[in-house]
Formats: structure tokens, C-alpha cells, sequence
């Protein structure tokens, strides 16, 4: 494990109750879904990143961040892909692809293909799993090396 990834590591269960809200630790840990349009991050314009709630673990760019209509926060592409793990889900009776964080197994949405093109994915994600990082307080907060992602 890199010195970085050290960084980002999950804490045990009776922490992640102490540190997270009821909905953070029901959607992360258990599998919830926060409401649509009643979460903190769908309609959330800043630019910065995006990182799981549980570790630190940047995930998401503002600059991949889209309103897809759906009332969860919408992204065309995760941060790095190796950050996310793709599970099949058949809850609901329904045959989905989950989405978790690497590092966390945090529970984050899901991942469909009615996002833009040219790629066509649409990562729907908790806000709940997510906590924002402002691009101004990236270096300040430890994501220095993730000011690139703002540069193109």
C-alpha cells in the first residue's frame, strides 16, 4: 500500500457511527438511498472534487458532475477508475450496477448507461457518501496533487 492510499483508510464500524450522520452511515454501510432532490450535492455547481465520506478517497471531479434530471448527484466519469468497484446488484427486483469506493467499500449509487456521450455512463451517487472539497481548499485539505483535474 502506497503512502498515499495509508491516508484513506476505513475506520472500524464503531467509529464510522461516531463520525457519520444516521443517513451517511445507513446509505455507506447499508445499502440506502438517500431521497432524491432532498440530498446536499444534486443541484451543487462549486467546482472541486468529490471524495467518500467514509476515507478521504477523491472520486469524483465537478468538472465530470452533469444534471441528469434524476435528483442524486450525476457523474460521466469517476475521478480515477480504480477508485470504484462495480458490483452487480439484484435488489428490487432489479438487475443494476453498484458502485462502491475502493479503498471504504462504501456503498456510493449506481452506474448506468443513459449518461452523455461520448462515454454514455451516468454514475449516480448518494450525496450522503460524499463529502465536497472546494477547488480552492484542495491543497489546503491534502489534494494538492488533484489541481490537474481543473486545468484542461
Amino acid at each position: 500500500m502506497s503512502q498515499k492510499e495509508q491516508r484513506w483508510s476505513k475506520a472500524d464500524t464503531n467509529e464510522l457511527k461516531e463520525k457519520l450522520t444516521d443517513i451517511q452511515y445507513a446509505v455507506t454501510q447499508k445499502n440506502g438511498t438517500e431521497r432524491a432532490f432532498a440530498n446536499e450535492f444534486h443541484d451543487h455547481r462549486e467546482e472541486g472534487l468529490y471524495v467518500d465520506i467514509t476515507t478521504g478517497e477523491p472520486l469524483f471531479s465537478s468538472r465530470d458532475k452533469f444534471d441528469s434530471g434524476c435528483g442524486w448527484p450525476s457523474f460521466s466519469s469517476a475521478l480515477e477508475e480504480e477508485r470504484i468497484i462495480e458490483k452487480k446488484d439484484l435488489s428490487h427486483h432489479m438487475v443494476r450496477t453498484e458502485v462502491r469506493s475502493s479503498i471504504g467499500d462504501a456503498h456510493l449509487g449506481h452506474l448506468f448507461n443513459d449518461g452523455p456521450l461520448p462515454g454514455g455512463l451516468r454514475y449516480c451517487i448518494n450525496s450522503a457518501s460524499l463529502r465536497f472539497i472546494p477547488l480552492d481548499r484542495l491543497e489546503s485539505e491534502g489534494y494538492g496533487e488533484y489541481k490537474k483535474f481543473f486545468e484542461k
